[in-house]
């Protein structure tokens, strides 16, 4: 089911409904200006009853525009041309079977549902076509009607969108330029684990590449569709360590069209800092990021937001560490010590003498690992981004997480609401990391930040300091 959902979404939706909505969602593209242009909802709804349309185009102005298509006969044409054309019909019958597989992820026996909005065969909605457009399925319907109904706004400056391909998740920005900044048009996070296994071996996982490159897909499929003249592809610490990168730099350039950048460590500590500090106070500074990943965790120093001064990457992670220790379920006593004796030893040898962390008046906690122990923290229901961005987190709280975390199976922690799939087994790891370090270094507090590297990509493409 749908991962998260803003406050503010939750009230902007009614809005354009003028309705309360009847199942959970989340937003999936957003108009310029930032309110939301189409919604994946959850398989079922509030009273348990199946909901077949996953995608839902929300946006009043753009609801209208497909509406006159409507009217003007195009479902009845546009379905004389399926019986007509038989390369059409495949297109059109592989559009429904892809939508049947992703409305699958989220709940296994929902895929016998139907197609695109429930439809087996053929049209019946062209609003649903462009909401599965608009989120990155391949549907020849869908781009159709976008051509014809674009835009449903005053056009503002061409969107630019960043992926940042992590060894545990790959995510996606797509941003509109506005001064001094951006507004967002999508993002999204999918945990697809590329870096399975290649602290061990150096490779790629074969079943992890494949996941990964069709999320990729997807992604600038989305990004295309909401105007991205520029695709910006980041790959961080599994990529680094692999050796086998031929298939997912070809995947990069034929669905991206740019070359796939592998960034090193000490250019994403930059990155993180770019992102995470971006609109802080100055005042607030000396400011040191943590950016607990996959793979590595970078420490970043700066007197002023956007500007690192001193940056360590190390390979520690959230996943690199629990492929490592962990073998029990839950972990065992003995193996959260030998994580956090691992981690002693890099903050000791490695991180300390490479940047002055206590000099920093506020640690600056980004990615996943903070995020969801704060939204657990929290007690939140249901994610919610603009809750847990620049929130403080807690030793004590982080502490409490930790233990909570330690004491549960990864199959309890994976049934937890605000914990996103494909995370439970590697969070308390991460979180070990977490609480250590602020102990190590001795904060009481970090501000979490649902800004990052991600940010710092489309930031740094669009010349923001």
């Amino acid at each position: 089911m749908p991962g998260e959902l803003r406050s503010s979404d939750r009230v902007l939706v009614r809005e354009q409904l003028g309705r309360e909505p009847t199942t959970p969602f989340s937003v999936v593209a957003r108009c310029a200006g930032g309110h939301p242009l189409a919604i994946r909802n959850a398989p079922l709804d509030a009273d348990g009853r199946p909901f077949p349309t996953t995608f839902w185009l929300t946006c009043p102005e753009a609801v209208k525009a497909v509406s006159r298509l409507e009217s003007a006969g195009w479902i009845g044409r546009l379905n004389e041309r399926i019986g007509a054309d038989p390369a059409f019909a495949e297109e059109v019958e592989a559009a429904h079977r892809e939508y049947a597989e992703e409305r699958e992820r989220d709940l296994p026996e929902a895929r016998g549902w139907g197609g695109v909005g429930g439809t087996r065969t053929g049209l019946k909605c062209l609003h649903a076509h462009l909401a599965w457009h608009l989120a990155g399925g391949r549907d020849p319907v869908g781009a159709w009607v976008a051509g014809r109904v674009w835009p449903v706004h005053p056009e503002g400056a061409a969107s630019v969108a960043a992926i940042d391909q992590g060894t545990n998740s790959i995510r996606l920005l797509v941003a509109e330029p506005v001064e001094g900044g951006f507004t967002e048009l999508a993002r999204d996070m999918v945990i697809t684990r590329l870096g399975k296994d290649v602290d061990r071996t150096g490779r790629f996982d074969e079943a992890a590449l494949e996941r990964t490159v069709s999320v990729l897909a997807r992604f600038c499929r989305r990004a295309r569709a909401l105007g991205a003249r520029r695709i910006r592809v980041g790959a961080t610490s599994a990529v680094r360590d692999a050796a086998d990168r031929d298939e997912l730099t070809r995947a990069v350039r034929e669905h991206a069209g740019s070359e796939l950048e592998v960034i090193s460590g000490q250019e994403e500590a930059a990155l993180s800092f770019l992102g995470g500090t971006h609109g802080l106070d100055p005042a607030d500074g000396p400011f040191c990021v943590m950016d607990i990943g996959g793979g590595s965790t970078e420490f970043v120093l700066g007197r002023a937001p956007g500007a690192s001064e001193r940056a360590v990457s190390t390979r520690m992670g959230s996943v690199r560490l629990t492929e490592r220790f962990v073998r029990s379920d839950p972990p065992a006593p003995a193996e959260l010590d030998s994580v956090r004796a691992e981690v002693e030893r890099i903050l000791a040898e490695e991180v300390e003498p490479a940047v002055p962390v206590r000099e920093a008046r506020t640690l600056v906690a980004v990615a996943g690992t903070a995020t969801t122990a704060q939204a657990f923290t929290l007690g939140l229901e249901v994610y919610d981004p603009e809750r847990v961005h620049r929130s403080h987190i807690t030793a004590l709280d982080a502490e409490r997480t930790l233990a909570r975390f330690a004491a549960m199976t990864d199959e309890e922690r994976a049934a937890i609401p605000v914990m996103p799939p494909g995370r439970g087994d590697v969070i308390t790891a991460g979180s070990v990391i977490l609480v250590t370090a602020m102990r190590w270094f001795g904060f009481d507090r970090a501000l979490v930040s649902e800004t990052d590297i991600l940010d710092g990509l489309v930031l740094e493409m669009l010349g923001i300091g």
